[in-house]
């Protein structure tokens, strides 16, 4: 049997900036995608811990050491510049392995810098 765990998680950012004119997803700092074990176009799920918002999208490029955490589309709709997400990615795996499984959790600084 397998079972969908979280594989990674991105703790707290800010929003930096937001582009309803777009067609939509997340750009995320691609130091940040890479740290987490993410990747470009991969579905995320997404909180605002400010509004209790919670939305899925993809993930979108975003230029490395700039910290940029950008709502595009409709995404730009479920926050605001300043508010803080936590973003997540996960996996289905056989259940006795997820019971040994580790997620990667990320804990940037206040301008979404690895730390």
């Amino acid at each position: 049997m397998y079972i969908e765990v979280l594989q990674s998680k991105i703790h707290n950012v800010k929003i930096t900036q937001t582009e309803l004119n777009y067609t939509g997803s997340i750009t995320i700092d691609m130091d940040l995608v890479d740290a987490a074990g993410m990747i470009p176009n991969q579905k995320v799920l997404i909180v605002n811990n400010n509004n209790g918002e919670r939305f899925e999208t993809y993930i979108i490029e975003g230029e490395r050491g700039t910290g940029i955490i950008g709502l595009n589309g409709a995404a730009a709709r479920k926050g605001q510049v300043g508010d803080h997400l936590i973003i997540m990615t996960f996996i289905s795996i056989e259940i006795n392995e997820a019971k040994q499984y580790k997620p990667t959790n990320l804990f940037p600084d206040s301008k979404n810098n690895l730390v």
